[in-house]
């Protein structure tokens, strides 16, 4: 058969229907490439990791389909070759199927957002992965009418098959494709909310820090809010489209409005001061975290200290109280704590506040909480708040989700520190389990995004963990852990490495009795799994 409109027919038939397929295999991937904040680069190192275990079963996919179409193609010979071609069509469908199916059991841990961007990116991917399905079946049917062998006619659109396993790549085109849009979007609409921002009359706020930006954030709005008006950033919205975002959203009828800045790369803050034009700001300290994009622990230190520089007035946590700053408050020079006591029911601690002394007592968990509550108190000071409606607000302080929780469930303690992904936390959390009773566990993946010393900080947490039982999920950053576990001493019945979250859940389930205490310690995205 040439090229003849019932061929041309089927081929587009088939190659669409295939990109059909093509787009419902690839729905994890855009998720993953939202995780990975549209970076295309970061999303191929992603895919390319050691042991990825989307990789691999894109791999067997894509190998079953080809072994399957060919055999097909060649048992149904006898029938002529376009029965054949159609009849090797039917796996494609079963096996589609089975990996979507297959699929249910590794639900994402962070689901996709549905946001306008991620719906034009996968439009952008359907209509390429339907330009290849289609383009590729005519090539190669036109490669077969040159080649004019029976053998490669009933082959000829195995290889488009191939394309499963170039889903990555066409994900990370069509995200490449669609930034010719989404930059100067998203420019625009960053430029909005700097407008109106500057136009506002309320005090605009910065809160930048290796760690605890998004607790002091989430403590700063709790005491405000008793005396003022407060908008502040959701969640862990710290880029310049989550803070526009929070403009059109929330809008800036309000009194001060707080932007937590995050940062990966040098120039972040002051894309950001640029945006928010803080007049204060809050820098909660630095530690290795971010490391594997900025090297150093001195880079990460000078791009936080961005806001210093620009920031009025600012409050500077211990680790950076030598930056340079117009005027600020450093935590043990001008504000500190003392006399803290933490148990398993909350804190309480003296509150140092340039010459006053506050009592503070709250239901918030572990060390770090109270120095985040310093700093957040150190803030409301600067404006305007007196030491007595701070001590007020500050015994109906709130724990931030996901970030020390404790949550009672049919008799257990479960402490939920999925959120904390730096060294310094991960001992707190560790130091206040230790304050629960009966049998305590952890079960966590390691601490991720430290670069060079991801193997050294993550033994350092194993050595934390002696004399806990422990719970150690995946298979990226475990056996640093378990290391340095053996290493203190620790007793190597008691640490365990299980593949998945559900099955740690099911050993938690069978082993733990009401009295008992877990602890989740920062239970990773998917990117990372």
């Amino acid at each position: 058969m040439k090229f003849e409109l019932s061929s041309i027919l089927l081929i587009c038939g088939g190659g669409a229907v295939f990109a059909v397929l093509l787009f419902l295999v690839s729905a994890r991937l855009a998720a993953l490439m939202q995780q990975c904040g549209y970076e295309g680069r970061r999303f191929l190192k992603w895919y390319f990791s050691k042991d990825n275990i989307q990789r691999k079963r894109l791999s067997l996919l894509t190998l079953s389909l080809v072994l399957l179409t060919a055999l097909l193609n060649v048992c149904f010979s006898f029938a002529g070759v376009w029965a054949a071609n159609l009849i090797s069509a039917a796996p494609v469908f079963l096996l589609v199927f089975l990996y979507l199916f297959s699929e249910r059991k590794y639900a994402l841990k962070v689901p996709a957002k549905k946001t306008a961007r991620l719906l034009r990116l996968k439009a952008a991917e359907f209509v390429l992965l339907l330009l290849f399905s289609v383009g590729l079946g005519f090539a190669f049917f036109a490669l077969s009418l040159a080649v004019e062998a029976e053998w490669f006619a009933l082959l000829r659109f195995v290889p488009v098959t191939l394309l499963t396993l170039l889903l990555p790549f066409v994900m990370t085109i069509a995200n490449g494709l669609m930034k010719a849009y989404e930059i100067p979007h998203n420019r625009r609409f960053v430029r909005r909310a700097a407008k109106l921002l500057s136009t506002s009359s309320c005090k605009k706020v910065g809160i930048t820090g290796s760690f605890g930006k998004t607790s002091v954030k989430h403590f700063a709005a709790q005491l405000l809010s008793e005396k003022y008006k407060v908008v502040a950033t959701p969640a862990s919205f710290n880029t310049p489209m989550g803070i526009a975002r929070t403009v059109f959203e929330e809008g800036l009828d309000c009194d001060v409005f707080l932007a937590e800045m995050g940062a990966r790369h040098e120039g972040d803050i002051g894309e950001l001061c640029d945006l928010v034009q803080p007049g204060y700001g809050v820098v909660t300290g630095v530690c290795e975290q971010h490391i594997e994009t900025f090297l150093t622990l001195e880079n990460i230190k000078r791009e936080k200290g961005v806001l210093a520089a620009r920031a009025e007035r600012c409050v500077l946590g211990k680790t950076v109280a030598d930056l340079s700053a117009k005027d600020a408050l450093r935590e043990g020079e001008d504000f500190r704590i003392e006399n803290l006591v933490c148990t398993c029911e909350g804190s309480s601690f003296d509150l140092l506040l340039q010459g006053e002394r506050i009592g503070i007592e709250t239901s918030l968990l572990g060390k770090n909480a109270a120095e985040d509550v310093a700093l957040a108190a150190a803030l409301c000071l600067l404006l305007g708040m007196s030491a007595e409606e701070i001590a007020r607000a500050a015994r109906n302080l709130q724990p931030v989700p996901h970030r020390l929780q404790k949550i009672e469930a049919n008799g257990l303690f479960i402490l939920d520190d999925s959120y904390n992904s730096n060294i310094a936390g991960a001992k707190d959390a560790v130091e206040t389990l230790r304050l629960f009773p009966g049998k305590k566990m952890v079960v966590t993946p390691g601490l991720v995004e430290l670069g060079q010393l991801e193997e050294k900080l993550n033994a350092e947490l194993g050595g934390a963990l002696v004399g806990l039982d422990v719970l150690l999920v995946g298979e990226t950053l475990v056996l640093p852990v378990r290391k340095g576990y053996s290493d203190a001493g620790g007793d190597e019945k008691r640490i365990r490495i299980v593949p998945t979250l559900q099955k740690a859940q099911e050993i938690l389930s069978a082993e733990l009795s009401a009295g008992d205490s877990v602890l989740f310690l920062n239970d990773l995205p998917d990117l990372y799994r």
